[in-house]
């Protein structure tokens, strides 16, 4: 047995949907966090429509909601709104990600409830942040891709912009938001007061443009699309076998040096288009024909099973990737009970050696949970449960 996970005994109240707040609380939950989810007692989560299945627990819901607790209020109803907020009243931590403004009109506010609670901690994600000019605007991973300048950089050389085709933002500022609450978390610890994190995706968008955008303040010169290739460093770039192509990340000298020895083209080092690295992305296009020359001749695992020491990889499909040892190894698919069935979920990337972490529960059904928070954290009796099903304040 090791130590209780690191955020037992925290409570998450989470008003949050689609993708980076639920992302954010799932992985509260995976660290120990206890997560309330409380849904729209008719559509629930936006993401559950997305769903063919008839518990709509589709793909676009299990994958953020795992380990959670559901509870349906219809937070237009006064008793609806009095519940959440004895709810709020007995969390450490709330989420939500709704549009700057709807949480204020529902007297859920982060400026009313942390009067209340000085000691809560209260999260808001929105597309443009909680004030400023565009604060009122609603947005979505692709228009930040677009807005951000990451579209501008993505796609093949020559052609049209194009969009990553994960929510990269969304995940970026779960992370981020993940990270934020545990900080917060720290410091309440030390001197007993919580905070107001306001997150939003432009900021994560654009803070995801990292050296390419300090590119451009450094010596304000505009990135071009470069397609698989990195932007400056090479030889970093999908290359031709005689097979399928691999993906090459030789970024210093050293790894350039050990590559053309496995190559068998040791000459490539001294030759002077390519023996720095100013002189290796200058020339890239040249240094590609001499790779691909050697790569060609001979299959992609080959090549690969020879540069175990090397940052090279192939190309995989997805059902490729979910289904390599290393991912096994790793426990990044895991599969649990859920009913008379197993499920299939990706794991978690977290490995805490000392701690031991919850075993995942099954995403929840609309409204699982709704008499079990009623009765164990509100003190509920059964009798108003039924009398709060009857209204349409519950479902």
């Amino acid at each position: 047995m090791g130590n209780p996970a690191p955020l037992d005994g925290i409570r998450v109240v989470d008003f949050s949907r689609i993708i980076a707040g639920p992302l954010c609380t799932q992985q509260l939950a995976d660290l120990g966090a206890d997560v309330i989810k409380i849904e729209h007692p008719v559509t629930g989560d936006e993401m559950r429509a997305r769903s063919s299945r008839g518990d709509r627990r589709g793909a676009a819901f299990l994958a953020f909601n795992r380990s959670k607790r559901s509870i349906a209020i219809d937070l237009t109803q006064d008793r609806g709104r009095e519940l959440a907020r004895r709810l709020v009243a007995g969390a450490d931590v709330v989420i939500e990600n709704f549009r700057p403004g709807v949480m204020e009109r529902l007297g859920l506010g982060q400026a009313e409830m942390r009067a209340a609670d000085p000691a809560l901690i209260f999260v808001s994600i929105s597309a443009y942040g909680s004030a400023g000019s565009h604060s009122s605007r609603p947005g979505f991973d692709p228009v930040l891709q677009a807005e951000s300048g990451m579209m501008a950089l993505t796609g093949p050389i020559g052609g049209g912009p194009t969009r990553h085709p994960l929510s990269i933002i969304d995940t970026l500022t779960a992370a981020h938001a993940t990270s934020a609450v545990c900080a917060a978390l720290h410091g309440r610890q030390r001197h007993g007061c919580g905070d107001f994190i306001d997150l939003c995706l432009l900021d994560t968008a654009i803070g995801a443009l990292s050296n390419v955008g300090m590119q451009y303040l450094t010596d304000g010169s505009v990135p071009e699309r470069s397609g698989n290739r990195h932007v400056v460093g090479a030889p970093i770039d999908l290359f031709a076998t005689a097979t399928e192509p691999i993906y090459l990340a030789m970024a210093t000298d050293r790894l350039f040096s050990d590559f053309c020895r496995v190559i068998g083209r040791p000459d490539l080092v001294t030759d002077e288009r390519f023996n720095t690295p100013a002189g290796r992305s200058r020339n890239r296009d040249a240094l590609k024909v001499e790779i691909e020359a050697a790569l060609t001749t001979r299959p992609a695992a080959e090549w690969l099973a020879g540069m175990r020491h090397l940052p090279a990889g192939g190309v995989r499909t997805i059902d490729q990737a979910l289904q390599a040892p290393e991912v096994l190894e790793r426990q990044m698919v895991r599969h649990i009970p859920d009913g008379e069935h197993d499920l299939a979920l990706l794991g978690t990337p977290f490995k805490l050696t000392d701690s031991d972490l919850p075993e995942f529960r099954p995403p929840p059904l609309l409204g699982e949970h709704t008499d079990e928070v009623l009765s164990a954290v509100l003190e509920v009796s059964p009798a108003d449960i039924l009398q709060l099903r009857r209204d349409g304040v519950v479902v």
